[in-house]
């Protein structure tokens, strides 16, 4: 079971970072700075959505051993931590999805835990990481290095953007761009376990939003589909679902950086997969708590007539 034991100092360089947010305040905020921060959102966010998830978590596709350190990097300039933890997270999820040992169930733990909580929770901290879920990762030395330095490319990140845009760059663009990632990101535990279309059974509360798939977080928020077939570099799996990570992986496929990009077979897209035996479970679980639920309602009905 999920302890919920918030410690609130590990929990002081996030809060940082939001208060860093108010000195546009003294800075002032131009139209640069928000362009700026617009497209680092995007291209921090495209490396927590190609990287962190579809690859590292997922191995959706391949990239050569450069390429996965660069796509790492790449990953970390959103300050999510680091790039095992991540995905030995992400992993557990989807291992226990919507189950009490879900460390991100809006089910079980509510929203405000659900959507940021839990990371802050002792029994997640970083430096207690178990490498066990990410063995295929671990294996190579210059990811575990580039896990322990988490903080790094999103400092020079930092850095690099003070250096050239001044003190309203580095708090409007980088810092505004920094929450703002943060939060996309994190709705897909909270709201895209919850609010949405559920196009597939997956015995979960996994939801498709597009919304959330095409402005928030470029592909991410097609998440019953990804529920459905977790292993699929397209998440989009309709020709009018939005899925920009996946286009922008189909133009570095076109390039040779990246190949194998998993597609979803025909099986998926009709739905004709076999349920496991929690799905099962589980929706004998509901009709029955459906058929519990007419029942009361029934007798309550027949209480007031009388």
């Amino acid at each position: 079971m999920i302890k919920s034991d918030i410690v609130y100092p590990n929990g002081l360089p996030f809060i940082s970072v939001h208060l860093l947010c108010l000195g546009a305040f003294w800075t002032g905020v131009t139209i640069p700075d928000l362009i700026l921060c617009l497209g680092l959102y995007y291209l921090r966010m495209f490396g927590v959505t190609a990287g962190y998830h579809r690859y590292f978590s997922h191995r959706s596709f391949k990239t050569s051993r450069v390429g996965q350190f660069l796509l790492g990097w790449w990953a970390q300039l959103s300050l999510q931590q680091g790039i095992l933890w991540w995905a030995r997270w992400h992993r557990h999820h989807h291992a226990h999805s919507d189950r009490p040992d879900d460390v991100h169930s809006p089910r079980h733990h509510g929203m405000w835990y659900a959507h940021v909580g839990w990371i802050f929770d002792r029994s997640h901290d970083p430096q207690d990481e178990d490498l066990k879920h990410v063995k295929d990762l671990s294996r190579y030395p210059e990811l575990v290095w580039l896990n322990e330095n988490k903080y790094l490319p999103g400092l020079l990140l930092g850095l690099a953007i003070w250096l050239a845009f001044g003190w309203s760059g580095l708090i409007v663009g980088f810092a505004w761009s920094t929450v703002l990632c943060w939060h996309g990101t994190f709705t897909i535990n909270s709201l895209s376990h919850g609010f949405g279309r559920e196009r597939y059974y997956t015995g979960d509360d996994s939801r498709n939003n597009w919304l959330l798939a095409s402005v928030v977080t470029i592909g991410e928020g097609w998440h019953n589909n990804h529920h459905h077939f977790p292993v699929s570099t397209r998440q989009g799996f309709k020709k009018w679902e939005i899925d920009f990570t996946y286009y922008g992986l189909k133009a570095l496929a076109w390039t040779g950086v990246v190949w194998q990009l998993n597609e979803p077979p025909a099986k998926v897209f009709s739905n004709t997969t076999t349920a496991s035996r929690y799905q099962i479970e589980r929706a004998a679980t509901e009709l029955t708590d459906a058929k519990n639920l007419a029942s009361r309602s029934a007798q309550r009905a027949c209480h007031l007539l009388l």
